[in-house]
């Protein structure tokens, strides 16, 4: 049958996982990246250059570090050695020196490459440790990142090593790597709109994918399926693949479903939809941007709070990870949805954003303009502005703040919900208070402001 050649030992000699099997073993059979690794860009640049240079390269999961820090040391005809930085530490430090000095001392004189993956892991200390071998030329030091090395890797072997930036695959690239494993005759024939689903579920993460396609070919071999059918696909990978496409329209039918159960003050619901997202595999950080995003659109200032609550939350869960940080995600949602809502502070920011756009550039008035030198203030720059510190109740009645012509626009007005309801009291009395101090005809009352 079809099915059984496919997946015949002939077929398949090796033996090894597909990812091995599909690892690049130059930088032309690469897929992505293209925008460090293509023509004319600085990672091919540094492998054509001819001498190897200590790197970062940061990026998320399954998106090829490792391999381009193996084709570096393929380019460079460069001893390899990996380090794990979950599992080793400065014991793997030290025999990796000892490694570099033996094949530098040899007979061939051969290059060592170090790699160091999920460097972020390793403590100041541990990262310290690479510096004086680094600086020496001993070996070149390329660490793998998915955290923000900025923050996550120490500054002197930071400012030691370039930081390339790989990206997500794209669905084409995606696409591309399904093809090469179906040309080696490693998985059957999938139908488009299954190849839709495994590409979306596999986010951009090329491991992903290909531990699924191995687990679909060897199911499809033991059920004799000589073709991978959309429901096929949903009845193997279905908890896996749970409720919602992470890159599809029903992923951000999700995300708005719980933006609005929040804005519509409905814990329950609003807390349904997180876990339903969280359980199908959504990126707890994107949630936690999406939270602190709804604290200020729709509670903003009737709730202060609100918004130190979503960015706790967000701290966190980076302090915490997965899955306990998510509990503090799950309480900010329930604080939010109860919460009382304004969207007063978002209204004022678009209608003062699209007043601008489509404003001339109006001049500063003279008496708020700043005088550091002696000619502005001959000029009348800064003249007879009054300091509000020094004015009864720190408020300097009268006084405009707005350009030379300028009606008031009145972008901003409070609900009269939570904390706003105190604000706008307090926006009235100042009203007020400037009614009576200016003029008749609604001027300033400070003359370099007429």
């Amino acid at each position: 049958m079809a099915s059984q050649s496919l997946f015949s030992s002939a077929s398949n000699p090796s033996h090894q996982p597909l990812a091995e099997r599909l690892r690049p073993r130059s930088l032309a059979e690469v897929i992505g990246q293209q925008h460090v690794l293509g023509p004319g860009m600085p990672l091919r640049l540094a492998f054509e250059s001819g001498r190897p240079h200590s790197c970062i390269l940061w990026g998320p999961p399954g998106v090829g570090k490792t391999t381009i820090a193996r084709l570096m040391a393929d380019a460079f005809d460069a001893q390899f050695i990996s380090i794990s930085a979950v599992l080793g530490g400065v014991k793997d430090i030290r025999e990796a020196v000892q490694q570099a000095e033996s094949a530098r001392d040899g007979l061939m004189q051969q290059r060592t490459i170090v790699f160091v993956d999920e460097v972020h892991r390793f403590n100041k200390s541990q990262q310290d440790a690479f510096l004086p071998h680094v600086e020496s030329g001993l070996f070149t030091f390329i660490g793998a990142t998915t955290e923000n090395p900025s923050f996550e890797v120490n500054s002197a072997l930071l400012s030691r090593a370039a930081v390339y930036v790989l990206q997500s695959l794209t669905t084409e690239d995606l696409r591309q790597i399904v093809a090469k494993a179906q040309d080696l005759g490693a998985v059957p024939g999938i139908d488009d709109d299954a190849l839709e689903r495994l590409t979306a579920y596999a986010d951009g993460d090329a491991r992903r994918l290909l531990n699924t396609l191995e687990t679909l070919s060897i199911t499809a071999e033991q059920a004799q399926i000589g073709r991978i059918s959309d429901a096929w696909l949903l009845q193997v990978l279905g908890e896996r693949m749970r409720r919602y496409d992470k890159g599809g329209e029903q992923f951000y039918d999700t995300i708005s479903a719980l933006h609005k159960s929040v804005r519509g003050s409905d814990p329950d619901a609003a807390l349904y939809w997180l876990v339903r997202m969280l359980d199908g595999g959504a990126d707890p950080r994107y949630m936690a941007r999406r939270i602190v995003r709804m604290a200020w659109e729709d509670i903003g200032l009737a709730d202060p709070r609100a918004m130190q609550m979503a960015n706790d939350a967000a701290a966190t869960y980076e302090r915490l990870g997965s899955p306990e940080g998510e509990l503090a995600l799950a309480q900010a949602v329930i604080y939010l949805a109860v919460a009382p809502k304004s969207n007063a502070g978002y209204m004022a920011y678009n209608k003062a954003r699209a007043f601008v756009k489509s404003d001339t550039t109006r001049p500063v008035p003279l008496h708020l303009r700043n005088a550091p030198t002696q000619l502005m203030k001959q000029l009348d720059y800064g003249r007879d502005y009054r300091y509000a510190h020094d004015e009864e109740g720190g408020f300097a009645a009268g006084v405009r703040y707005l350009p030379d012509g300028m009606d008031e626009p009145g972008f901003y007005q409070p609900v009269p919900r939570g904390l706003e309801i105190k604000i706008g009291q307090k926006l009235e009395q100042l009203r007020a208070l400037n009614e009576a101090a200016r003029p008749a005809g609604g001027g300033d009352v400070v003359d370099s402001g007429q």
